[in-house]
């Protein structure tokens, strides 16, 4: 291999390394908090708040997504939560955009690459991004569509593929969900104090690892004594099994661990394809290399038709460029430096929720046609935004021609904020990991 070629491998290898050591804590900490989120919140809370689309349900969602994620895989997670938690679509959406563009560490960094200038269209454009996301998607999005991509949701929740605080096997039981922890005071014959209204059994089985067949008019409760059975076979069914307290920490902390692990399995390898090809195309693409893809002020075409394939340009890049927030922002700075126009920047950066792996990430959550739709009303919420962005600065002229563009460090390794977050989200996500693997493996569920 020859030094030129060694030399690029390892820059690409030295790039993709440090992009991953940014961008570890925030996507470790987002599916965390996605994973509590989906277990700890109550379906009602989000019905009340979310149910419905309507402008203090967007300001909510907003918030919501501010405070709660920087990396658009954790973001998309989480939007995922609030949906199966029976958020409407639009508000979900809402909270995809905010979580992922109205960001503190993103304005941070806006400022420190771009200037005042850019923060403000990234601020303005993601508050007009949120309002056209919550029109189009309460309006144009099929109803049969969305029927569809909750039914996708629904098939891959845990309690259908017996998820069980019990560890049991379940799935002969005609209610096939069983969540030690529901109302079974109707069975036929049976009480098993598990959780789950199963009025429609009739002397099936509840097998939280024993065999219950035999049970007369007793009471079972999972993680009871229950030697005084009256029973046929009591040398085979006698089994005491250990008492549980289902609403201890650490049992919330384990049941919510499950959920990240299922994430990560569902989507690692879209992060991974994501994260790679960012890596490449910052590491290899020169600065001028960008400014073959634009169109030239010479060309004299009509100032809204120059901005319309400026904007289109910038998501399209973005679509096969963007892996996280920070390297957003410097492929950001550098279509700027290459002549971009100003809404073809704050496109680009709002199109971070329309990346290729992140396409991939929807198609697993959703599914095939309500992706396309997702996607297609996404992209055109985005264009119409990097237009008015455009219209708007231009317009008052906020925008001036030599915008200071500073580059910045892509080495993330020292005494700092990342250092120090990714020395604590580094173990505890492995941790995490291997406690929900342990859980659902437990559960017969295997990812």
């Amino acid at each position: 291999m020859e030094s030129g070629d060694s030399n690029i491998i390892i820059h690409v290898i030295s790039v993709l390394f440090n992009m991953s050591w940014q961008i570890f804590w925030p996507l470790a900490f987002g599916l965390i908090l996605s994973s509590f989120i989906r277990h700890l919140l109550p379906v009602d809370t989000v019905v009340k708040h979310l149910g419905k689309t309507d402008a203090k349900s967007l300001t909510f969602t907003t918030i919501l997504g501010m405070v709660s994620s920087s990396c658009s895989y954790a973001a998309a997670s989480l939007s995922h939560t609030l949906l199966a938690k029976k958020a409407t679509l639009a508000n979900a959406m809402a909270f995809l955009v905010s979580s992922t563009n109205l960001i503190v560490e993103m304005f941070i960094v806006l400022v420190a690459l771009m200037g005042w200038t850019f923060l403000w269209g990234e601020v303005i454009g993601g508050l007009i991004l949120i309002a056209t996301v919550g029109f189009l998607f309460s309006r144009f999005y099929p109803k049969e569509v969305e029927q569809e991509l909750r039914q996708h949701i629904e098939s891959a929740e845990p309690a259908k593929h017996a998820h069980s605080d019990c560890g049991m096997d379940m799935s002969s039981m005609k209610n096939e969900t069983s969540d030690c922890g529901m109302d079974m005071s109707s069975m036929k014959h049976e009480t098993s104090d598990c959780g789950m209204d199963m009025s429609n059994m009739k002397h099936e089985t509840s097998d939280c690892g024993m065999d219950m067949s035999n049970m007369k008019h007793e009471t079972s409760d999972c993680g009871m004594d229950m030697s005084n059975m009256k029973h046929d076979h009591s040398m085979h069914h006698h089994m005491e099994m250990p008492a549980q307290e289902e609403t201890g920490l650490m049992s919330k902390i384990t049941k919510s661990a499950g959920f990240f692990q299922m994430d990560l399995a569902m989507i690692g390898k879209e992060i991974l394809i994501g994260v790679v090809v960012s890596s490449i195309l910052i590491a290899l693409v020169p600065q001028e290399g960008w400014k073959a893809l634009f169109i030239s002020n010479d060309v004299g075409l009509p100032t809204w038709l120059h901005s319309l394939l400026d904007v289109i340009i910038g998501i399209f890049v973005a679509m096969i460029a963007y892996v996280c927030s920070v390297g957003n922002l410097i492929l950001a700075a550098a279509l700027w430096h290459g002549g971009i126009s100003f809404g073809g920047v704050i496109g680009f950066i709002l199109a971070d929720v329309l990346t290729i792996p992140m396409m991939g990430v929807y198609k697993k959550y959703y599914g095939k046609r309500p992706t396309k739709w997702m996607v297609g009303l996404l992209f055109l919420s985005i264009l119409f935004t990097g237009l008015c962005v455009d219209a708007i600065f231009n317009g008052f002229g906020w925008v001036s021609t030599d915008q200071t563009v500073r580059t910045l460090n892509q080495s993330g390794f020292g005494m700092n904020m990342t250092t120090v977050m990714n020395l604590i989200f580094i173990p505890l996500s492995i941790w995490y990991y291997r406690l929900g693997k342990k859980a659902n493996a437990g559960m017969g569920m295997s990812m």
